[in-house]
């Protein structure tokens, strides 16, 4: 079976073998993209985990070395970007809205940073099942063409065009399945980071402001 999509690879049209460079060029990155991904979001998991753990025992400078160990934990670089320099929080309200703001900027320029080649699956899952329908169409025009010059409706004359369409269908989901499945899946990985880098800033925006409403409350 496999000799056999080969033969019909290599005996296909130029336009044809052009789509199917197009669609593995793509389902190769994709891949790339894929695990690549896969590995972002595995270490930042696992140093969350680590960080928190030092997170709620820790205090101070404590932190920020615990933070600086933990370079790949969206946390961790949140907590550095956010409290850069080192913020004097009073009990004004305007004070505590720039921490919330330093914050907040720290949680997306993560959270894009997390969405980064993710784009690309999206796309590729879209627009590679057209450009397979696109070496389909070519395929079924040239059974058409083999109908036309040998005056005959024939299987032999139509199954070589119909056998390259569906190779070319086959390449484009081939292509677009994967990347449609870890789009979604890692688009709901970064979700539930974005939850969770939120629920650390509430977190951390609470413990920066305690000294300072510690000091209002005895005075």
């Amino acid at each position: 079976m496999s000799s056999q999509v080969i033969s019909l690879i290599l005996g296909a049209s130029p336009v044809t073998k052009v789509v199917l460079v197009i669609l593995l060029g793509l389902s190769v990155i994709s891949w790339a993209v894929i695990f690549y991904k896969w590995n972002v979001f595995r270490q930042s998991s696992r140093q969350n985990r680590q960080f928190i753990g030092l997170f709620s025992l820790a205090d101070g400078e404590a932190v920020r070395r615990a933070a600086e160990r933990h370079s790949t934990s969206p946390m961790a670089i949140v907590w550095i970007e956010a409290t850069k320099p080192p913020p004097t929080v009073e009990p004004g309200h305007d004070d505590l809205h720039a921490l919330e703001v330093r914050f907040r900027r720290s949680i997306e320029m993560e959270v894009s940073r997390h969405e980064e080649y993710l784009p690309f699956l999206a796309t590729t899952g879209n627009v590679a099942p057209f450009i397979g329908l696109f070496g389909t169409v070519l395929g079924i025009i040239d059974s058409f063409q083999s109908i036309s010059r040998m005056g005959t409706a024939s299987i032999a004359a139509v199954a070589p065009g119909i056998a390259e369409a569906l190779v070319a269908t086959a390449a484009g989901l081939f292509a677009a399945i994967p990347a449609v499945v870890a789009y979604n899946y890692y688009l709901s990985r970064l979700r539930r980071l974005n939850t969770h880098l939120e629920s650390f800033a509430a977190e951390a925006v609470e413990r920066l402001t305690r000294p300072a409403r510690a000091g209002a409350a005895k005075g």
